[in-house]
């Protein structure tokens, strides 16, 4: 690879990075219901993308059942994951929602490990040890602060979860199924799903602001389009491991963020638990050699935040 095209590849990646760290601000300004916001996030998404669907007409038909069925708990799934995380960042702040969340790749490794019997160094595992450390020290310092912030990071921390299911199952079907058509099924699901949960839970589905519809637009076009969909495409030209360390620039470029245009500020035990955590997450990227079974459980991670 020639040097201007390996600048131009890392510029993409940071443009991604700085896309995925609006998610949590545009969620922090919108004044709709969590799941609202999740839904047309995901709804708008799928509407710009839909364009290209006809070009993919053989595989849609070519998928079997097992996998339609698969797709469809892969976007429940991350329908809970939108609905938990989103929502708690209406109780704690951008800073401890966004750094739990970049628990996903060691959250990833330890359900493979499980249900694909995949192992990892002791220099990944020592990595696994202080990245739980500094959550710990999160949950401690917001309930220090309020028993709504650690009741956020514990959605933040249940939405984690969530994604990892989804992240799990997108492992199994990304060997057989192009990212598009994994995407745009389970983004269609996820948001069917949420869809269904306002009817239930009587949120208005219209009569929001231009303003809302504004914000709904633009979770849709940066941090998914711009932020995860990009990651995807990336992924033919660098490597899973450079993609992966996208989850420490998220919740270092959100609460930078946050401080700018939200005024958040950290205390120094937050600070000092989000060192750790970060730490621990790279430690654990750089070491852990997952081998090539878990390739396409990196492109599945890239589901939007």
């Amino acid at each position: 690879m020639s040097v201007r095209k390996s600048s131009h590849l890392h510029l993409l990646l940071i443009v991604g990075i700085i896309a995925i760290s609006f998610s949590a601000i545009f969620v922090k300004w919108s004044e709709a219901p969590a799941s609202i916001i999740a839904m047309y996030r995901l709804l708008l998404t799928n509407l710009v993308l839909l364009p290209l669907a006809f070009a993919y007409r053989t595989e849609w038909r070519a998928v079997r059942g097992k996998d339609w069925l698969r797709m469809g708990m892969s976007g429940l799934f991350l329908a809970i994951h939108f609905l938990l995380w989103m929502e708690s960042l209406r109780h704690t702040t951008v800073a401890s929602s966004t750094m739990i969340l970049s628990l996903e790749p060691i959250l990833v490794m330890l359900g493979s490990f499980w249900l694909f019997k995949q192992r990892t160094t002791p220099a990944a595992l020592a990595g696994i040890v202080i990245a739980i450390f500094g959550v710990l020290l999160i949950g401690w310092g917001d309930l220090r602060l309020s028993g709504q912030a650690l009741y956020g990071d514990l959605l933040s921390v249940l939405g984690t979860v969530a994604v990892v299911v989804h992240m799990l199952l997108g492992q199994d079907l990304r060997q057989r199924i192009s990212s598009y058509v994994y995407n745009f099924t389970v983004f269609f699901v996820a948001g069917a799903v949420l869809a269904l949960y306002n009817i239930g839970a009587d949120n208005p589905m219209t009569g929001y602001p231009s303003r809302e519809w504004l914000l709904f637009l633009l979770m849709a076009l940066i941090p998914t389009v711009l932020g995860h969909m990009l990651f995807n495409w990336l992924l033919k030209y660098v490597s899973a491991t450079s993609i992966s360390m996208s989850v420490l620039g998220e919740p270092v470029g959100a609460s930078l963020l946050a401080w700018i245009l939200l005024g958040e500020m950290m205390t120094a035990l937050q600070a000092s638990a989000c060192v750790l955590l970060i730490a621990g997450v790279w430690i654990f990227l750089q070491y852990d050699k997952p081998g090539e079974a878990n390739a396409p459980a990196a492109e599945a991670s890239l589901s939007p935040k």
